[in-house]
């Protein structure tokens, strides 16, 4: 049965390929839009039959057939901002929900105070066997330094502790941990690996990229039954923060199979296109069945085209490859996490098999290894057309800059890794490279296309932080003042573009999402602000009042305030 709403008063906004559409109302049928309408359009329509024709000439808000007036939902805008809705390009899903039940260790501002709020966590969830955390940023720490097992034994001197860092890619566990994973002085790091040791060679508690297995590998899986509501609670918390639709980077094969069970019971709240994670161990088997497409399958929330590599670690915990030695710790150069044969045969599979090839890569010799398999490999296997990526593209020689559009390659960008790492990033890489660090505005004007993400739960999956990064290239703070590296900085149609139809360009969804136009899905959000003429530096306060996908209302906040009368506030629509 069709269902057909008008949602009016609005001020709208929407970008396809660089051009900006604004409008003051949209119709929908179901989940597919009709029109939208200009700013002519009243705010209480009262001849409704005869705009239909009125705004049928109008190149971008035009429709294909009459809907009868009395059979339409009128909804009043209130004067809300409407967006496509948000698009995250690269993020972990399981991860974040995951996070939501774990020690959360971000604004921790030393290792005691770390430990502190670990104490705390452990009071609150006395049955766990495991304690876990996330978020901790020695950088950030009056020591500047990695923390120990040290403190963390005289907290915990029993229960196994394992806290990943905020970028994913180091981990602090203390003697209890390391004791179950049989950990000692004579174990020896894995190849992509290290084990942060003291001056009598004994491990510290810290464990870098690879070797975090060393640990990790020791903590009980979830079931797939807990897998399923891990995601479902963290696709609920992304939809209430504007998101539609999220790439979620790098999933096992039980992820998968979670992912499959609640597509096939229709419970997925927002999209999900989802990259195999190339260390699964079976991988093979699941990228020789190919790829998935969203149109075949039981809906059209899950795809599943696209493979995960990672090529190297994080610049904060100096994994990231570096050509020359980091700028602060003479004789490293990072780590690449695969030998140099392993990886091309590892792209060149997936490019085989059909799938989109999308590599983390951080540091500049990460990235220049990616490319020139990217450059080789897709004239060998003439995929082109499946639009490959590179995860985060952080540190680039500008040399490679231009190699992304003339290869067809995407930037798969998070603004808030620039905003969270301009305190040590200079460190590491010296005034030279960092001209070619976190170089939006190069890349884009070279023609390259730049996938927004958030890169949660490393940094906060709320996409308005990363609008406000992109924009002013500052952080919360305001800081710096005129914006770090300000030349970099995108213009606010540019950022929207980045987090709604480059995201889906990326996924090859620019047909269906994306963006806000006659015959697209019905993916949009209202918004209590407007990013188009607010202070750019107050675009990270947007708070999301409703959220729609497929034409549902998936969210909506309630509202603050209150009736003079002190009653119970109303909802924001009726």
């Amino acid at each position: 049965m069709a269902h057909t709403s008008l949602i009016s008063n609005i001020e709208g906004y929407s970008v396809t390929a660089g051009k900006l559409s604004r409008f003051n109302a949209i119709l929908f049928t179901n989940d597919k839009i009709d029109a939208l309408y200009g700013h002519d359009f009243p705010a209480a329509p009262n001849s409704f039959d005869h705009l239909l024709y009125e705004h049928h000439h109008q190149d971008d808000f035009s429709h294909s057939s009459r809907i009868d007036n009395s059979e339409i939902k009128h909804i009043d805008g209130k004067g809300l901002s409407l967006l496509p809705g948000l698009i995250d390009a690269h993020g972990h899903v399981l991860g974040y929900g995951l996070s939501l039940l774990q020690a959360q260790l971000r604004d921790s501002q030393s290792e005691q105070d770390a430990i502190t709020k670990v104490q705390a966590f452990r009071k609150a969830h006395p049955q766990l066997t495991w304690i876990q955390g996330r978020g901790w940023n020695q950088v950030l720490w009056p020591s500047n330094a990695f923390p120990s097992k040290n403190a963390l034994d005289i907290a915990f001197p029993t229960t196994p502790v394992w806290l990943v860092r905020i970028d994913g890619h180091a981990g602090w566990a203390n003697s209890a941990a390391m004791k179950l994973a049989k950990i000692d002085s004579k174990t020896q790091a894995p190849t992509g690996g290290e084990i942060i040791r003291d001056a009598q060679g004994q491990p510290t508690g810290v464990f870098i990229d690879n070797a975090m297995g060393l640990i990790s590998s020791n903590i009980p899986p979830l079931s797939l039954n807990e897998q399923k509501a891990v995601l479902l609670t963290s696709l609920q918390q992304l939809a209430k923060l504007g998101l539609t639709s999220v790439h979620d980077a790098g999933i096992s094969s039980t992820t998968i199979k979670a992912y499959k069970q609640l597509d096939q019971a229709k419970r997925l709240p927002i999209r999900v296109y989802a990259m195999i994670d190339a260390t699964d161990e079976h991988y093979r088997d699941l990228i020789k069945a190919g790829p998935t497409l969203s149109d075949l399958g039981h809906s059209d929330m899950l795809a599943i085209n696209s493979v995960k590599i990672s090529s190297d670690g994080a610049l904060g915990s100096r994994g990231a490859a570096l050509i020359s030695d980091y700028s602060d710790k003479a004789g490293h150069k990072g780590l690449l996490l695969y030998p140099e044969a392993k990886l091309s045969q590892t792209i060149e599979a997936a490019m085989a098999a059909g799938f989109q090839v999308n590599t983390h890569a951080i540091g500049d010799e990460a990235n220049k290894q990616v490319l020139d398999n990217y450059q080789r490999l897709i004239k060998k296997t003439d995929t082109k057309a499946l639009r490959h990526r590179i995860e985060h593209a952080q540190v680039l020689q500008l040399a490679d800059i231009p190699r992304f559009a003339a290869l067809g390659v995407i930037a798969s960008m998070q603004a808030t890794h620039a905003t969270s790492d301009k305190n040590m990033a200079e460190d590491r890489l010296g005034p030279q490279r960092i001209k070619g660090a976190y170089a939006w505005q190069k890349l884009i004007q070279s023609g390259a296309v730049i996938a927004a993400g958030s890169d949660f739960p490393i940094e906060s999956a709320n996409p308005f932080y990363g609008l406000h990064a992109s924009v002013t290239r500052q952080d919360q703070h305001n800081q710096p003042t005129d914006g770090w590296y300000n030349i970099e900085r995108m213009s606010i149609t540019q950022a929207l573009e980045s987090f709604t139809y480059s995201a889906a360009f990326a996924a090859h969804q620019e047909q269906s999402i994306g963006s806000l136009a006659p015959g697209m899905k019905a993916d949009f959000i209202l918004t209590d602000k407007n990013i188009f003429t607010s202070a750019p530096e107050l675009i990270w306060q947007t708070q999301v009042q409703q959220t729609w996908v497929n034409g549902r209302r998936q969210y909506q906040a309630p509202t603050t305030t209150t009736d003079t009368d002190g009653t119970v506030p109303t909802h924001l629509f009726n």
